[in-house]
């Protein structure tokens, strides 16, 4: 369109109308408007607004001068590369689908009417535009057509431009535009924005010749941007929901206790849940629903742990990163910020006095009462300064050596405090003795020629684990009950005694009572060395501790090889929960190892399992979350409840989306039913 074909002051003498709470006067605005750009200088430095000129309009002139845009232009900067055009829709593809339903149905009443609808991006770039067809074509004159750029820093004064700046449903009629070459259009824009953050995400606009100007066109363009919201929420919602069924089906090592955020593909919180302090605190800050909102990272297109890891602030890295992919695509991420080990309500450990405690009792990886009572137990006798012996119980490979160490930890005055091991199974009868307490040269034939501490010496000062002490002979039985009495140890063929301070740690796979009866250990010793004992249950009675210990030796040894985590099927972890684990917890440690270097991919599934896993012949372990029969009377209508949802879990394999159809409701509400009685997918 040529500048010359405007309409001048002549042409719109007497086009008088109302526009809002002032009359728009055509000729008064454009005199306004030469006015401004013959004494611009002036109107830049002291910006005196005229009365017929609404304050936005002249405000926006005066931004738009100061901006160097070019008052003579004739039409928007437009982009139309193919490439750009095409990475337009997919960065707005959200946008594109959450206006189309509304577009469908206002556009095809446009046609015959002289108008367009267009949308743009935050940007201000045309993304769509549909309506008469008439128009459509002439606004290609002035670039009103997608890939034109319509913010007020490319073009000035206009509905699109104008309402991106204030954030309000706008309209700019016919002169009041600052560029000439849209003088004789009118527009009405209104920005969208995301339901999530509030962010101007869009701007929806209706635009025309300037007898197209009604009163209510703004009205329309503004209920057009809130039904665009509405579907933007809808999906926002949708995304969020299958984000949730993504995290629940990938990471089987989360516990209700642990701190969670799932970001979204734009690496905003959309969902938090039990963050500790500190996380929490920085999380809030945010401006939606404590936190939902707070944009936290660019997630990382390559989607792996260490990349999504190095894109979080650096006070959040210390959580576990689950990445999470829809239909084959990177869509969000889950942070899982593990609970601290809670020893139990008894026992309060300082942070700052008691930290190799805490690191010692992170190190045991569990949440069932029996283990957490024997942490409580080890950590009561690590803190005390009267007791100086305590006695571990428990099967091969429950990790009894783990509880020596947490007692060295609360014990330790200073960092050089020994902790010396020794297993009583792996030591002859004849070196028991010199083992234990040492030799001078020549005491015996073999024996050293300058001599040798024993390990309670080398313990000196710190805590000697002896573990396996039902195998230590019935006749060095007497000297160790001597060395615990007097706290002075003898080397074998020395009569001069050497004082030590030792705390004794002793731990056994036999019971120890019953090898009293037997007559292969001594009752005084037992007396002695148990009068503070614990029990280590074994894993098969520690419920869903298992699911911890995978996800722990998993996340453990994938850092170690530089590996990403296995993944889990759900028939997987099933089988896992089942068998009765003879090993414990040695036998889950190795059983990942081996997944690790065997398995092709990361995926595990049942027949990735070894067979006595998969045979299906352990009887259920006491205390699992086997499925009940729907024939088991319930007690309670919240009893009733609770087993109809694990019975249509088990029913649907897992799946929630049937599982929510079967049951007749929605998708958030089962959620938040199995949040209630804390019922894990595919763990009933």
């Amino acid at each position: 369109m040529k500048i010359d074909a405007l309409p001048t002051r002549a042409s719109l003498a007497g086009n008088q109308i109302a526009l809002g709470s002032i009359d728009y006067d055509e000729r008064a605005t454009m005199r306004a408007w030469e006015d401004f750009l013959a004494d611009e200088p002036k109107c830049v430095r002291d910006p005196i607004r005229p009365s017929h000129v609404r304050s936005l309009i002249h405000d926006s002139w005066y931004r738009s001068a100061t901006g160097g845009i070019n008052a003579q232009g004739i039409e928007a900067p437009l982009s139309s590369d193919r490439d750009e055009i095409e990475y337009l829709t997919r960065a707005n593809a959200e946008l594109l689908s959450a206006a189309r339903r509304s577009f469908a149905s206002i556009g095809q009443l446009l046609e015959g009417t002289g108008a367009m609808l267009v949308l743009a991006d935050s940007d201000g770039v045309l993304i769509d535009a549909i309506g008469d067809k008439k128009t459509l074509h002439d606004g290609m004159d002035i670039h009103l057509a997608i890939g034109g750029k319509w913010n007020e820093g490319a073009v000035g004064t206009n509905g699109i431009g104008t309402a991106l700046w204030t954030g309000e449903p706008t309209f700019v009629h016919a002169a009041e535009h600052f560029c000439a070459g849209i003088k004789s259009w009118t527009c009405a824009g209104a920005p969208i924005r995301d339901p999530l953050d509030g962010k101007i995400v869009g701007v929806v606009d209706l635009s025309g010749y300037s007898p197209i100007f009604r009163p209510h066109n703004t009205a329309l363009v503004a209920a057009t941007a809130r039904q665009i919201e509405k579907a933007l929420a809808e999906q926002q919602q949708e995304q969020r929901t299958r984000l949730l069924e993504a995290f629940i089906s990938s990471a089987p090592g989360y516990r209700r206790k642990d701190g969670l955020v799932i970001v979204d593909h734009r690496g905003r919180a959309i969902y938090r849940n039990n963050l500790p302090d500190g996380e929490a605190a920085e999380m809030t800050s945010g401006p939606i629903d404590a936190g939902r909102g707070r944009w936290l990272m660019n997630l990382p297109s390559s989607g792996s742990e260490a990349d999504i890891a190095r894109a979080l602030p650096a006070h959040l890295r210390s959580c576990h990163i689950t990445p999470l992919k829809l239909d084959g695509d990177l869509r969000g991420a889950a942070l899982v910020f593990p609970s601290a080990p809670t020893v139990s309500s008894l026992t309060v450990i300082n942070r700052e006095a008691d930290k190799h405690l805490q690191d010692a009792a992170a190190m045991i990886v569990g949440e069932s009462e029996a283990l957490l009572a024997a942490v409580d137990v080890a950590c009561r006798v690590a803190r005390s300064k009267s007791v100086a012996s305590l006695l571990v119980e428990g099967e091969t490979g429950v990790g009894k050596e783990l509880f020596a160490r947490l007692v060295h930890a609360g014990s330790r005055r200073t960092d050089n405090d020994p902790f010396i091991a020794m297993n009583c199974g792996a030591i002859t009868k004849d070196l028991f003795g010199s083992e234990l307490f040492g030799h001078v040269a020549g005491a015996f034939t073999g024996a050293s020629r300058d001599g040798k501490p024993g390990v309670f010496e080398l313990a000196n000062g710190g805590v000697l684990s002896l573990d396996e002490i039902g195998e230590m002979p019935l006749e060095i039985q007497p000297f160790l009950l001597r060395v615990l009495e007097e706290r002075v140890v003898h080397r074998i063929g020395d009569n001069r005694g050497r004082p030590i301070d030792v705390r004794l740690v002793a731990s056994t796979n036999r019971d120890l009572k019953q090898e009293v009866a037997a007559g292969r250990f001594r009752r005084d010793l037992y007396y002695r060395i148990g009068a503070v004992s614990i029990t280590v249950p074994p894993l098969r009675d520690r419920g869903e501790d298992v699911l911890l210990l995978i996800e722990h030796f998993n996340r453990k040894i994938a850092a170690a090889s530089g590996d990403e985590p296995l993944e889990f099927s759900q028939e997987a972890v099933a089988a896992l929960l089942a068998y009765r684990w003879p090993g414990n917890v040695r036998e889950l440690k190795n059983l990942v190892g081996r997944l690790h270097v065997l398995t092709r991919g990361r995926g595990i599934g049942l027949h990735d399992l070894p067979e006595e896993i998969t045979d299906g012949g352990s009887e259920p372990q006491p205390g699992s979350n086997t499925a009940v029969s729907p024939e088991e009377p319930a007690g309670t209508l919240a009893e009733a409840e609770h087993q109809t949802l694990k019975n249509a879990l088990t029913a649907e394999g897992g799946n929630l989306s049937r599982v929510a159809q079967r049951l007749g409701i929605s998708r958030p509400t089962l959620y938040r039913k199995l949040e209630q009685y804390g019922i894990r997918r595919g763990f009933v």
